[in-house]
């Protein structure tokens, strides 16, 4: 009886051994598997934009990332580490992601209150990316995709890393478009053809708390996706809405209600937490073929404010202005919110001819109805300055209130090639481009040797070469 108690006791012991060590396998195995689906990689990127119009201020206007004309710039270098989750899965699963840029892009990747002020230069050094996601085998059969912290935009078919585009120029409603978001977004994958967008942001641009959300009001980033044809054909509707003005006090902290920069009351006739500013995307992407594709990108941007008036407005300016300042130092203020417009649409074309050649083609028309959204920022903070609220003079914009028709066709073609001679550079993309704009109305956007001009004729090329790490 004694040897078969201590036998059972034996086997016990034995089964119990082997269970924690199957156990404590399974997680090993677990977390080495969620390691191997850790990627670090990135790319260096670098261009320059001929303009033949030879601008006296070297200003391509209309142009962010490629705003300098006939000079070379170092556009970005990205890292990304990431660890995606399996959209495929139905259980429970986590990642995240993090990108960092450095180069002269990264004056329009900043998210206010971080590093926007950090490097005192056209070379600067942002955060594009940094969240958490999670995926949840919740609510439908697809389950719900999380994500939260700082991410892009889901505006728009054009992205922020230049890897990830057919040109090295981007469209008009891209420039102006949101950027880049901090808050939470959910995507409700309902049916097979069907995800519906929904996200909670602190505003474009922006952070939590002071100084990095320049309101104190949130903003919605919501839409639908609609997936069809066997994933051939994917159409995105997308809005940003939600105040957006800087809420600046004056010097003794007394305030206007829109604020005071550089002793005038603001462009915003308004309270800034009321006064919203929307930006809205309809996307389609349709692969006709194996290897033709189209996409069409109609854009619709609505602010509810105000804008800075001159005296040399139109008449209706003029009478819904309020003066500040004597003779020539008079400036016209607008005492009442007005808002403003701007729409459009972007065509692209791509040909795939083989693993190494890819041809690309986009025509698009953009109306800011009062020259409201259309900007240059030349100096190294303009951009951040004037999404803080704070004085940007350098800042040139159009004659506002009039309104400028824009008319732009680009064709390119994206060289490929394989590098195995190099460590951890994986190839070389080469993309030359060459674009036309115009204002197909009696506006003069643009800049020659002596002055504006309706026109202007760019042959654009950036190099890219890839890298993986891990």
């Amino acid at each position: 009886m004694k040897r078969i108690v201590r036998l059972t006791a034996t086997i016990l012991l034995v089964s119990a051994s082997q269970a924690v060590c199957s156990d404590a396998a399974r997680k090993s195995s677990a977390a080495e598997s969620w390691l191997d689906s850790l990627s670090v990689d990135g790319y260096l990127s670098g261009g320059e934009v001929i303009n033949f119009a030879r601008p006296f201020n070297k200003i391509n206007f209309g142009h962010l990332e490629t705003d300098r004309a006939n000079w070379p710039q170092f556009n970005q270098a990205i890292l990304n580490v990431a660890r995606p989750f399996d959209k495929n899965t139905s259980s429970l699963d986590f990642g995240f992601s993090f990108t960092g840029m450095l180069g002269t892009d990264a004056r329009y990747t900043q998210f206010l209150g971080q590093t926007e002020y950090l490097i005192h230069d056209r070379t600067q050094l942002s955060i594009v990316e940094a969240n958490l996601k999670a995926h949840l085998p919740i609510l439908t059969e697809g389950g719900v995709d999380i994500q939260v912290g700082e991410f892009v935009s889901y505006n728009g078919f054009e992205k922020l890393t230049a890897k990830d585009n057919i040109f090295y120029t981007r469209s008009f409603s891209a420039n102006f478009g949101p950027f880049v978001d901090t808050g939470v977004m959910s995507i409700v994958h309902a049916t097979d053809w069907l995800d519906l967008y929904a996200g909670l942001v602190s505003g474009v641009d922006t952070t939590i708390g002071w100084p990095g959300d320049n309101n104190n009001s949130p903003s919605i980033h919501a839409g639908f996706g609609l997936n069809l044809l066997d994933g051939d054909l994917s159409i995105l509707a997308v809005t940003h809405s939600g105040p957006e003005y800087a809420n600046v006090k004056d010097p003794l902290m007394v305030g206007w209600p829109n604020g005071v920069v550089g002793g005038i009351p603001a462009g915003c006739a308004c309270n800034p937490n009321n006064a919203w500013t929307s930006y809205n995307n309809l996307t389609t992407v349709w692969n006709a073929t194996k290897n033709l594709s189209f996409v069409t990108d109609i854009s619709y941007y609505r602010d509810s404010g105000s804008y800075p008036v001159s005296i040399f407005g139109s008449i209706f300016d003029a009478f819904n202005a309020l003066p500040i300042g004597f003779g020539l130092n008079t400036s016209l203020v607008p005492q009442h919110p007005r808002g403003a417009n701007a729409y459009g649409v972007a065509q692209y074309a791509t040909y795939t001819v083989n693993d190494s050649v890819k041809l690309g083609a986009r025509i698009e028309f953009w109306r800011d109805a009062k020259n409201f959204f259309a900007a240059a920022y030349p100096g190294y903070f303009d951009s951040v300055n004037s999404e803080h609220g704070f004085p940007a003079p350098s800042v040139i914009v159009q004659p506002q209130g009039q309104g400028t028709s824009y008319l732009a066709i680009t064709a390119g073609v994206t060289f490929s090639q394989e590098l195995t001679a190099i460590p951890y550079f994986s190839g070389l993309i080469i993309r030359p481009e060459f674009r036309w704009e115009a204002a197909v109305n009696d506006a003069a956007p643009f800049f020659g040797p002596n002055g504006p001009k309706r026109t202007q004729g760019l042959f654009s090329m950036d190099v890219i070469a890839p890298f993986t790490i891990q």
